[in-house]
């Protein structure tokens, strides 16, 4: 349930975008913001291409990339496409013949740099072939792949370059009638990122993916995408995200969604709020949390359960979630429905009834989710 009519310091006013189509997922307007990953499998061995693929999107995953770098990749991409359930966009990078091949396979979004697959010849074909196929295209800046004549011009990699950059890019889609687009102008350096972003969403009404290029690893990566991403979609620029880490693709799904969550943008699975435990604790919260997280990795319906070590803070967490455990004394806590006190429960066996009783809220809500939908 939103707050935000009672309490409007939490809203967040998204700029406006007009929407288009990846595959059968809207991108941009009132649509929700999607999250996506990227295979790091090689694309020609296809058993492992599409186990990753639905390994993402069993986590949440909208979209997921995947490179095509070679006419091998294109023939392989043609056998992924109608296995997964997701749509793909294709990553061609520099060759034109790529973009035409990926389109012809199925893919639902080209990742390209119109400036950079060849003459205006080059570029009409592989639009004509994105046309044809209903494919759009996401036009992809990024710091460290800078045009010469935009490094020359301002000296180095900066906001004005890349935004310059990303504008020529959509001169070439527009002049030729093509508008299914996107654009990312993506830095690793999260100040410079956030400047060109800030400059794009200015310049253009055209969906923005936003994205912290080649982060780092799980906690540096997790750590500065929340810092870069979190500004930019808390000041309502961004249609579309991915959280680039050097990790299991499945790793930047949860760490978007968790950024998308900590905003109120998306919502999906069980939040769980957690205290850092203290001397106070009457129970091992850390270990709980940590099984409970695993534990509950199958719940998709969005619901909140407080884990409290103590009575300090627990009963006020537990009274704005939808189930709670405050630890208590002698071996036992207090379990919170919906806000309420409602038993007590021995820890010898507190995370298997926690389960239990998310799993039951969690089938009462998506009951009452259905009536809704009938009705």
């Amino acid at each position: 349930m939103s707050l935000n009519h009672i309490r409007p310091w939490r809203n967040i006013y998204r700029r406006k975008s007009r929407q288009i189509m990846v595959g059968n997922v809207p991108v941009g307007g009132d649509a929700p913001i999607t999250v996506q990953t990227m295979t790091n499998t090689l694309t020609t061995d296809v058993k492992a291409t599409i186990a990753q693929v639905q390994a993402a999107a069993d986590a949440g995953a909208d979209i997921v990339r995947i490179s095509v770098p070679d006419e091998a990749s294109s023939a392989a991409l043609r056998q992924i496409v109608p296995e997964v359930s997701v749509p793909i966009v294709a990553d061609i990078h520099f060759h034109y013949k790529r973009g035409i091949e990926a389109a012809e396979a199925g893919a639902a979004c080209l990742r390209i740099n119109p400036g950079n697959i060849g003459d205006e010849k080059r570029v009409k074909e592989v639009i004509k072939a994105a046309r044809d196929h209903n494919c759009s295209i996401r036009i992809g800046v990024n710091a460290g792949s800078l045009e010469k004549h935009l490094l020359d011009k301002y000296g180095e990699p900066c906001p004005d370059a890349m935004v310059e950059s990303g504008l020529d890019h959509i001169k070439i889609l527009q002049d030729n009638d093509f508008h299914e687009f996107k654009i990312s102008c993506k830095a690793s350096d999260v100040f410079m990122a956030a400047a060109a972003y800030q400059q794009l969403a200015e310049a253009t009404d055209a969906p923005i993916h936003l994205g912290i290029t080649e982060a780092g690893g799980l906690t540096s990566g997790t750590i500065k995408s929340a810092i870069g991403l979190g500004n930019l979609l808390w000041m309502g620029i961004g249609d579309t995200i991915r959280v680039s880490l050097s990790a299991d693709p499945v790793e930047e799904v949860k760490v978007g969604y968790e950024i998308l969550k900590s905003l109120g943008l998306r919502h999906r699975g069980v939040n769980i709020i957690s205290c850092p435990s203290c001397a106070r604790q009457g129970f091992d919260v850390i270990k709980t949390v940590e099984a409970l997280e695993k534990r509950l990795e199958h719940i998709k319906t969005p619901m909140s359960l407080s884990i409290i070590g103590c009575v300090v803070n627990g009963p006020g967490e537990a009274l704005m979630t939808d189930v709670g455990f405050t630890g208590g004394g002698a071996g036992s806590g207090m379990v919170y429905l919906a806000g309420k006190q409602s038993h007590k429960q021995s820890n010898d066996d507190m995370i298997e009834h926690i389960v239990e009783q998310v799993e039951k809220k969690a089938a009462e809500l998506e009951a009452a989710d259905a009536v809704e939908a009938a009705e």
